[in-house]
């Protein structure tokens, strides 16, 4: 999923600050809570600034003063909605601290861990990173596999080979013989 840029400078601001005061696995743990702790109520323009605030904080009363502060200031600067993409925006973070990426691996049929693994190796050297993949299943890829990491896709498919066949057939330029044996 794609975060904004405010969500990301508001996360990386709280991360910075936790990471500096100590409390940064609080903090992580704190903000992977936040999405059983929040409803939906908190994002309801039709309920007042105040109520959302006071509903927010009273959810978030048992996490670390550092969340319960970020939450305040959301509030305070008319941004309540980052808090829907901060877990994700941490995640993110957290994923960028240990040089890893998340991927996909989509297959007519669900492949067994030890090809995932493969592929995440395989993968994790041509990117230079730790790539930490998940299968989806997408019966309409007939066989073979397509991965998805980092804005990159290795099509291995047998979709993905007929599509290019078909492309390369498009393209192909129709010389005059082949012309002259199309009339005849």
């Amino acid at each position: 999923m794609i975060l904004d840029s405010v969500t990301l400078r508001y996360a990386q601001a709280l991360w910075n600050v936790a990471a500096k005061s100590g409390a940064l696995e609080r903090v992580r743990a704190d903000v992977r809570a936040l999405d059983g702790v929040l409803k939906a109520q908190i994002f309801d323009p039709a309920i007042l600034r105040d109520k959302r605030r006071a509903q927010a904080l009273a959810a978030a009363a048992n996490l670390h003063p550092l969340v319960q502060n970020f939450i305040g200031l959301l509030f305070d600067k008319h941004r309540e909605d980052v808090l829907r993409g901060i877990t994700r925006a941490f995640h993110r973070m957290e994923l960028e601290s240990r040089n890893a990426v998340e991927g996909i691996v989509e297959s007519a049929r669900p492949i067994g861990e030890d090809l995932l693994a493969g592929i995440s190796a395989s993968m994790g050297r041509l990117l230079g990173k730790e790539v930490v993949l998940k299968n989806r299943i997408v019966p309409e890829l007939v066989g073979g596999t397509r991965v998805l990491v980092a804005n990159r896709m290795l099509d291995a498919s047998v979709s993905g080979r007929l599509e290019s066949l078909r492309r390369t057939l498009l393209d192909a330029p129709l010389t005059s013989a082949s012309l002259m044996t199309a009339r005849h």
